[in-house]
Formats: C-alpha cells, structure tokens, sequence
C-alpha cells in the first residue's frame, strides 16, 4: 500500500493536509489554510520539495524527543513531524516522507 495525503477540514473551519505512510501512520502534517486550493498547494510543494535534504530541519523538543519540518525553497514550514524518541526513528520518518510524497494519492475528507 502506497501513501496518501488527507486533505480534510479542521474544527476551526481550515484546510489542513496530513501525509500518510502505506502503513497508515502519520508522518507529516500541515498548518491550516483558509481555502482548499491553498491547502491543494500545499500538497504541491511537498511533492516538490520532499526529495532534497536540505529542506528538513531537525529538531529536539522541550519534552527531548526528536521531530523535523520540511520547508519551502522560501524556507516557509510547509510540514510538521509527529515526535519521535529517536534520532533514527526521527530520520526513518524523513525517508518515509521522501519516499511516499511524490507518488501519494490524494483523499479529500471535505
């Protein structure tokens, strides 16, 4: 089973993206976006820039768990990693990210 981004509507009324792994399991997430077409963007860019190291940032938290974002060529965060325990489990993340991306389905939940 190949990845997929949920396009959905939050509670707040915005558009959000969230990408999945063929296992199910969330491996990044959006900020929200006013309208379905900047959120359809959103995807885009994740498409886009998905495949180049340079556009992860790691990060340790304040909890000292591990996550990443993934940023635009402007260097905007166009996606949020869940937490990890592990600086591995951290970077397997980024590779799932980089490997479901490109081919993912979209869903629309709207």
């Amino acid at each position: 089973m190949s990845g997929k981004f949920e396009l959905y509507k939050d509670h707040a009324g915005e558009f959000r993206f969230r990408l999945k792994a063929g296992n199910g399991e969330n491996i990044l997430a959006s900020e929200g976006y006013s309208t379905k077409s900047n959120c359809k963007n959103g995807i885009e860019s994740v498409r886009k820039n998905a495949v180049a190291d340079a556009n992860y940032q790691k990060k340790e938290t304040k909890a000292g768990k591990y996550m990443f974002n993934l940023k635009a060529a402007n260097r905007q965060v166009i996606g949020t990693s869940q937490s990890y325990t592990t600086v591995a489990s951290r970077d397997k993340g980024i590779e799932s990210v980089k490997g479901n991306a490109m081919n993912a389905v979209v869903e629309d939940l709207t």
